[in-house]
């Protein structure tokens, strides 16, 4: 249990404070509850966009966000999902209010300094992001084929986080500060702050920098349900690789659902570690992979399970799937042995742990709080997440296989060298990655 107070504020700001006096530290962490899912057809990538935006300063703070924080001793980043939008700083305790000021400056006053140009440079750089990371990256246009397969077009997690070139090229300045208005306010927000502070000092400083700033529209989400998974698909993406690669991706309960968890340890217990499944078998014993790894994608409208194979030299992607299938079958059907469910147990709490030894940060204490606070409406969830883990029974692990790992129900995708088709699963159609 992480101790902590929480207060909401007249604009509906929700306030997470964590008080941790063992470093002369505090992290300041903000969540926005807004991410790709929120866009619409033809606008894809503005939530992205923003996380760059939000870092060029505001009306009171024209010169950016990195500088004054890091002239006085801090660490900061963010980054965006499909679901949400995070920023941190870690600062010495004597820079917390500054943070904090500075975090209610480009919450309330960001438009003001949302000039052309500063828009269309950030847009220059976000495409720029998509070329090096995606487009020009060996693989990268992998993830971008499976979602466009698995959900229909007008589905949120149809298209990429980033946004497509045509989207990002369309949208205008004016599009942007509606979507900033729609959905980055205090209403809309959640703000942890963890460290070398006392509650009462953060709640004053909190309520005189944020209290004013309006509290925005009311904002619901998109779609209420994931669709039903797709029939079985064949898919085949040529690439600038030297070794093909398969994936196999199936929809899958979402964040928190029943069965979320349990997929979780299925990706453990098939492809993650030494000692998984099918790195014994396929990378160490017949050395048939090259790589191998599994996970549960959790997302609020819906996850994605993938499993992903970089075949040998000279092996062929259809090997590897067999591999792949037959490994499921067996766990639906003989399910893990009580060796494997415990290893799977204690990885879970190692890794929960793990996240608590730093205050900031990605997945430090400031982020879990919040992650609470905006997925499960308590920051005091982590007992019962961790709990999901240490719970999970053989016949959790067999009948989520069954339901939700038919092969009939997997999109597969053979990523091979460009002019080397004849490396991809019998009978693939060639994918379509919008650009």
């Amino acid at each position: 249990m992480i101790p902590f107070t929480k207060h909401t504020l007249a604009n509906g700001l929700q306030v997470v404070v964590h008080e941790n006096h063992h470093l002369p530290v505090v992290a300041v962490n903000v969540w926005y509850h807004v991410g790709s899912k929120n866009e619409k057809p033809g606008r894809s990538g503005l939530a992205h966009l923003f996380e760059h935006l939000m870092f060029k300063g505001a009306e009171h703070q024209p010169r950016g966000f990195f500088e004054p924080l890091q002239e006085a001793g801090g660490s900061l980043n963010g980054s965006t999902s499909a679901d949400r939008t995070n920023y941190w700083s870690v600062v010495p305790t004597g820079a917390a209010e500054l943070a904090l000021w500075m975090e209610a400056d480009r919450m309330g006053w960001l438009v003001p300094a949302l000039t052309v140009e500063r828009f269309e440079t950030e847009r220059e750089v976000v495409l720029n992001e998509r070329r090096q990371s995606y487009e020009n990256r060996p693989y990268g246009l992998a993830s971008f084929a499976l979602s466009e397969a698995i959900y229909p077009s007008d589905h949120p997690y149809h298209w990429p986080t980033i946004g497509y070139p045509s989207d990002l090229r369309a949208a205008t300045v004016n599009d942007a500060r509606e979507f900033f208005q729609r959905y980055y306010h205090p209403a809309n927000a959640s703000l942890a702050v963890a460290g070398d502070i006392r509650p009462d000092v953060v709640l004053a400083w909190v309520e005189r920098l944020f209290g004013d700033i309006p509290a925005g529209p009311e904002v619901m989400p998109p779609v209420a349900t994931p669709p039903a998974p797709p029939a079985c698909a064949r898919l085949m993406l040529e690439d600038r690789v030297e070794l093909p690669r398969l994936y196999l991706g199936f929809s899958t309960p979402a964040l928190f659902a029943p069965d979320d968890a349990v997929l979780d340890v299925v990706a453990d217990l098939v492809a993650n570690g030494r000692t998984s499944r099918l790195y014994r078998t396929l990378v160490h014993d017949q050395q048939r992979a090259a790589g191998l790894g599994a996970g549960q994608g959790s997302r609020e409208l819906g996850s994605l399970f993938q499993v992903v194979a970089t075949a040998a030299p000279g092996v062929a992607l259809e090997e590897l799937r067999t591999a792949i299938s037959e490994e499921l079958e067996r766990l639906a059907t003989d399910g893990p042995s009580e060796s494997e469910l415990a290893r799977a147990r204690v990885l879970a709490e190692a890794s929960f742990l793990y996240r608590l030894q730093t205050l900031g940060g990605f997945g430090g204490t400031a982020d879990q709080l919040n992650a609470y606070n905006v997925y499960t409406g308590s920051p005091a969830y982590f007992a019962k997440d961790l709990d999901r883990y240490l719970h999970v029974t053989t016949s959790d692990v067999q009948r989520a296989v069954r339901q939700y790992l038919p092969p009939d129900q997997a999109v597969m995708l053979s990523v091979v060298p460009q002019g080397e088709p004849q490396w991809a699963l019998r009978d693939s159609e060639r994918a379509v990655v919008t650009t």
